[in-house]
């Protein structure tokens, strides 16, 4: 696997389907530097591709999950665009925004379902990296904040656009406009994780179970259950319907659902060809 300065990929059982991301800038708190957001895509790809890869478990080194963009990062990037024609800065401003941007939705192109692990801190860019994810869990200790309008930012690497569907229009929008931290339990309340753990360790065992068990699955069942939800936000009922059937059309008599039929007629655990 490559080396990365800012990410860590870890598969701690051989025998699992599922690998961790980890976020690596402990002595930062995570922050995102500009190599990280070169990095992740890379990242996320490399294990999309991987075929013993079934799941992506997304979790940070050290004492928090994210403390969001690294401010030395913000300077840097907002001072390559302060001097020359104001337009052409303006139009290399929002290219150099997009790839940011696109590089927290790698989570979204991802094949592979990615479940954030939070722990700690939460916060600006690190909520917009797990809005993106499938699946987020936290443990006790996990505190989260919408903070980027305390820079004078308004938010634009994701949050803004996929927390209402999370968490609701209206509590998204006053999580936004006032910055506040909220605490796990809220977290839980307002539906932005599934699940709060008692402690980091709980969290880990737990979401290892988790991922332990999706990566048992077929893999198409799983391709396809994550890209139709995506699908299904953009589309109303009746198109949601006619897009998951065109979709079953194509994938459905697979040899996954030959031995899932015949592993349940014989009582036994399904065994699934790598995707």
């Amino acid at each position: 696997m490559a080396n990365y300065t800012t990410l860590e990929i870890v598969q701690e059982n051989p025998n699992s389907a599922f690998f961790y991301l980890y976020l690596n800038r402990p002595n930062h708190r995570n922050a995102l530097s500009r190599d990280f957001f070169t990095e992740f895509p890379r990242a996320l790809s490399s294990l999309d591709q991987n075929p013993d890869v079934n799941v992506i478990v997304l979790s940070g080194v050290g004492k928090h999950f994210c403390a969001g963009i690294d401010l030395k990062t913000l300077t840097s990037i907002s001072d390559q665009f302060v001097s020359g024609d104001r337009g052409r800065a303006g139009e290399r401003f929002r290219r150099e925004i997009k790839e940011l941007q696109e590089a927290v939705t790698a989570i979204e192109r991802c094949r592979k379902p990615v479940v954030a692990s939070i722990h700690g801190a939460c916060i600006g860019g690190g909520v917009d990296i797990v809005t993106a994810c499938d699946i987020r869990y936290c443990s006790k200790d996990a505190f989260f904040s919408v903070k980027e309008v305390d820079l004078a930012i308004t938010a634009d690497l994701g949050t803004l656009q996929r927390l209402p569907s999370i968490v609701g229009y209206g509590n998204a929008l006053e999580l936004a406009l006032t910055g506040r931290t909220f605490s796990s339990s809220e977290a839980k309340e307002l539906g932005l994780v599934s699940r709060v753990f008692g402690s980091r360790e709980e969290l880990h065992n737990g979401v290892r179970v988790v991922a332990e068990g999706i990566g048992l699955k077929s893999p198409l069942a799983v391709r396809g259950t994550k890209a139709v939800l995506q699908r299904s936000r953009e589309l109303n009922v009746e198109q949601g319907l006619d897009y998951v059937a065109t979709w079953n059309s194509a994938m459905l008599l697979s040899d996954d659902l030959s031995e899932a039929v015949s592993a349940h007629a014989q009582k036994r655990k399904p065994v699934f060809a790598k995707l």
